[in-house]
């Protein structure tokens, strides 16, 4: 197993989906069980520090060879669910949202252009011959997207403050049907109610994405490395779900200002995430 660094990686934060091991073929079924009685496994941290190792190197590797064999484990009423890294898949997925977010002369330098054409010939391939590949993992860079915040409730949320020995941590954890329910009853209430924007395509996004999973299956919200570049104070009072539910609610019920004010709350608590980026 190659070394693992301990730098922190700070900006990233995602959703997961962990699957019940029936909902696996057979042999990969075995394997995650298998996988899932190990003692010591690696954190998202490990994956993301991986990913930049390979970014360094010259050329740089954007996508890894082979596909990772690793997962996040949870126990779901005493079954087993899995999370599969995917990494492999979700490179080729980051490679691509890359053209629109960096200006042409910084993502030649990152990622040169003989690099990109490689990486896009070889997805093109291995779409051709996985084409219902989906990840169980999706990742956002210095913010937690509001749509995210649809599919849990302020009760799921879980927040362990840093000690001398274990980092902090902050997450929500919902049943699948459960986040499907929210994200159908916040779809009916946008549509209702606002013109098509950001916030409505995002939530039918999330919602048809959450569809190709199993019923019994696990959604977490997990702020990630996000909690290493916020001040504890600051999560300890970050309930961005429950001022989310708020400003659905006041929607739904025809009170604009309501609505404004819990947005207001919102866009004020990830402003401050986002200056970290350009701080960056």
């Amino acid at each position: 197993m190659p070394k693992v660094s301990s730098l922190i990686v700070p900006y990233t934060s995602y959703l997961r989906v962990y699957e019940p091991l029936a909902a696996f073929p057979e042999a990969e079924r075995r394997h995650w069980a298998r996988y899932a009685e190990q003692a010591e496994r690696l954190s998202y941290q490990d994956e993301l520090r991986r990913s930049l190792a390979g970014l360094l190197s010259t050329p740089p590797v954007v996508v890894p060879v082979r596909e990772s064999e690793d997962a996040f484990v949870a126990e779901v009423d005493g079954a087993v669910c899995v999370c599969p890294w995917r990494t492999r898949l979700r490179s080729w997925q980051a490679l691509e949202e890359l053209d629109g977010r960096l200006a042409p002369s910084v993502l030649d330098t990152v990622v040169p252009p003989v690099v990109r054409r490689q990486s896009e010939a070889d997805y093109e391939r291995w779409l051709a011959r996985h084409p219902d590949a989906r990840p169980w993992i999706r990742s956002a860079t210095w913010h937690v997207p509001l749509n995210w915040f649809v599919l849990v409730s302020d009760a799921e949320r879980r927040y362990e403050p840093r000690t001398e020995s274990v980092p902090p941590m902050l997450r929500y954890r919902t049943p699948m049907v459960e986040a499907r329910r929210r994200v159908a009853r916040g779809l009916r209430t946008l549509k209702e109610t606002l013109d098509e924007g950001p916030l409505l395509d995002g939530l039918f996004d999330v919602g048809r994405w959450l569809e190709e999973f199993h019923p019994r299956s696990l959604v977490e919200l997990d702020y990630g490395g996000l909690v290493h570049a916020l001040p504890g104070a600051a999560l300890d009072a970050d309930h961005s779900a429950a001022d989310v539910a708020e400003g659905m609610e006041a929607l739904r019920v025809g009170d604009g200002e309501g609505a404004g004010e819990a947005y207001a709350r919102l866009v004020e608590r990830w402003r401050a995430v986002r200056e970290r980026q350009s701080a960056n």
